[in-house]
């Protein structure tokens, strides 16, 4: 009998949510959101977006011309079409965007506001606007207001500085000229848009100010019914791109509602029977033993009923108590650790990697396995990194997941989602389509070749990231294990750091102590080997062997040539720098096309970085502003440093959270002498 009050407990839960689906579908909602400052709570970032200080960028801020595209997307669906009544919302919404250049004359190629039923929606570079795929041009379906900064005559642009309505095509239905009110996409100025659409009149309005008064007269108007095209579920965004420009789109702040729906009626009615409608039985007197049968019946349910719902009401608190427990923890560690990113099934994740099936294997970490995840529906192509199963496996999962969901940047892997269920912890990334640093540096890669700008390029870019890491963040991160295989290369070859396993958050005034030494041999600082104390100096060190070995060819430690002898990249290049012979060191495979000064420039740098004392080595911040030419070059000594540590004094704790950053006068573990 111990099923009965799970069965009544399944009936009843069944009518209760019948009955509430029922007034759920009654009639459709309002929906309201307002974005005065963005956070990563309610929003989804795809592509190149970022966020920082409460602005949200949509493409890559890079000083060099560049191919870039992002979207941002509203986690909130809207309901447009209520099929009980037959009506579908009108909309409003307000925003303030920017448009500015880092190289004047570099402009293109614009942005949009976007209405689409695909919350993964991201299309391509350049004239595609972030918004159509290029290789798919009927993939992404959207209704958009596109703010154009280049003619474009494909989409058969009127000139480059235009606005549009488009509806699943980029060859916008209408388009007018802003700057006949005064109005230039590329000013660079704040400038905020009013998007309304009234369904009863089949009307689309914009209107455009440098102020936030509302002008009376619209920019575009546009009559249209977009009621087919607002059917279902649809979400909100933002999308933009470039193609070989440095055009930097910004959103301030958004607001958006709809209106038009009746208000919801109260889920209980009364029904209003006629009399006549009811049939009436005569009534039978009964025996008096029939009455005190149905006496003791009616006493006996008296007692058992109340009895019955109170084990009931029991088994039912129980099983509630145990799951509310459960989700409040699941929600506690959905809302500590994550709150852009998306939470995916595991059955999305098994299906879309085949059941993660060898075949999908895309590499082996430390703290897990990477596969590639294709999802039918959308076409979309993922990396997801599976955790082990150990509480190690674990713990590194929670560390990558609660650091590198907080932190926006172009040069970071993009984290998309996430899924803790059945003992799994999964993480999904954006899918790197040419791999890793060292696989494409090292010819691993089929069909790839790294010529020189694109070495430079990545240099600067991971070097502005460690910047943003180490001095841009809220809270300072060390990422402890920068290295080739730890790189990622974009469609573009870009740089994206990736695997925060091994990253530790720290406050900016204080130094992380580790009590166990992490990361890989040939990109570990001297100190840090020895004393197991991350730095930021501990970064900069394995970001100068990773950039030798990009200007170079060679791995941090290697096999001489017909010979079992070890050589260490950074000795090997020091040792040519001692001879004047410095440039030598330049990957034979580039055949002598690179600018010298260039490469002079990213030896020195390596060299510098990767210099035994901590207290010589650059910033991060210094080595950026090196490779952007808004800084002297560093002085290297002609002869390595040689660091020697003392074995005669005791390692204590105040020794170990000794900061070599803050101190001038050599560190008393050790003595830097000249070979």
């Amino acid at each position: 009998m111990n099923f009965l009050p799970r069965k009544f407990l399944v009936l009843f839960s069944l009518f209760v949510f019948f009955e509430f689906s029922i007034v759920a579908m009654a009639s459709a909602e309002n929906l309201k959101f307002d974005f005065r400052s963005f956070t990563l709570r309610n929003l989804t970032l795809l592509g190149d977006s970022y966020l920082r200080n409460g602005v949200l960028g949509l493409t890559r801020e890079i000083g060099v011309p560049s191919s870039s595209s992002g979207s941002v997307i509203c986690n909130s669906p809207v309901s447009f079409f209520d099929p009980v009544t037959n009506i579908t919302a009108s909309f409003s919404t307000r925003f303030s965007f920017s448009i500015t250049n880092v190289s004047s004359g570099s402009y293109g190629d614009g942005l949009t506001f976007f209405l689409s039923p695909n919350n993964r929606t991201l299309g391509s570079s350049g004239g595609f606007l972030g918004l159509v795929n290029s290789s798919q041009l009927t993939k992404n379906r959207f209704v958009a207001v596109e703010f154009d900064t280049r003619l474009d005559s494909h989409f058969n642009d009127p000139n480059d500085n235009h606005i549009g309505l488009d509806i699943d095509t980029l060859n916008s239905i209408k388009t007018a000229d802003p700057t006949l009110l005064g109005i230039d996409l590329k000013s660079g100025n704040l400038i905020t848009t009013w998007i309304d659409y009234k369904d009863d009149q089949k009307k689309l309005n914009v209107w455009m100010s440098y102020s936030n008064s509302k002008p009376e007269k619209p920019v575009l108007s546009a009559d249209t019914d977009l009621s087919d095209y607002l059917k279902g579920v649809i979400y909100a965004g933002f999308s933009a791109s470039t193609e070989g420009s440095t055009e930097l789109h910004l959103i301030q702040d958004w607001t958006f509602q709809t209106f038009g729906f009746q208000p919801v009626k109260p889920w209980y009615q009364p029904h209003n029977v006629s009399d006549n409608s009811v049939t009436v039985t005569p009534l039978i007197p009964a025996s008096n033993s029939t009455s005190k049968r149905r006496k003791k019946l009616g006493l006996g349910f008296g007692i058992a009923g109340p009895a019955f719902f109170c084990v009931v009401l029991l088994v039912f608190g129980w099983i509630s108590l145990k799951k509310w427990k459960e989700i409040r923890t699941d929600k506690s560690f959905k809302s500590e650790l994550l709150k852009g990113p998306r939470e995916f099934s595991y059955k999305e994740l098994r299906s879309a990697t085949k059941g993660f099936h060898s075949s999908r294997i895309l590499g082996h970490g430390a703290f897990g396995t990477v596969y590639k995840a294709i999802f039918p529906e959308s076409g979309v192509i993922c990396a997801v990194k599976r955790s082990k199963h150990t509480h190690e496996g674990q713990t590194e999962f929670l560390a990558e997941l609660s650091i590198i969901a907080c932190l926006r940047h172009k040069n970071l892997v993009q984290l998309q989602g996430w899924c803790a269920e059945k003992g799994e912890l999964l993480l999904v990334y954006e899918f790197m389509p040419n791999g890793s640093l060292d696989k494409v540096l090292y010819q691993e890669t089929e069909g790839i070749s790294l010529k020189w700008p694109q070495r430079y390029n990545i240099a600067l870019g991971i070097a502005s990231v460690l910047c943003y890491l180490h001095q841009e963040c809220e809270q300072q991160v060390i990422h402890r294990d920068i290295k080739a295989s730890n790189i990622m290369l974009d469609r573009n070859v870009n740089p994206r750091l990736g695997d925060f396993g091994l990253a530790r958050l720290t406050e900016h005034d204080k130094s992380p102590v580790s009590t166990l030494t992490a990361g890989t041999m040939g990109y570990l600082a001297p100190e840090y080997l020895q004393y197991g104390k991350a730095t930021e100096k501990t970064d900069v060190f394995s970001y100068g062997v990773v950039i030798l070995e990009v200007a170079c060819g060679r791995r941090p430690i290697e096999k001489e040539t017909n010979s079992q002898k070890m050589v260490n990249l950074v000795d090997w290049v020091w040792s040519l720098y001692s001879r004047g012979k410095l440039t030598e060191a330049a990957d034979s495979r580039l055949n002598g096309e690179f600018e010298k000064e260039e490469m002079r420039k990213l030896l020195l740098v390596g060299l510098s970085c990767a210099n035994p004392d901590c207290t010589e080595r650059p910033s991060m911040r210094r080595v950026l502003q090196i490779l952007n030419n808004e800084a002297e070059l560093p002085i290297v000594p002609k002869t390595k440093p040689s660091l020697t540590f003392s074995n005669s004094l005791p390692l204590s704790l105040e020794d170990i959270v000794f900061d070599c950053e803050d101190s001038k006068a050599p560190s008393p573990f050790y003595e830097i002498k000249p070979n």
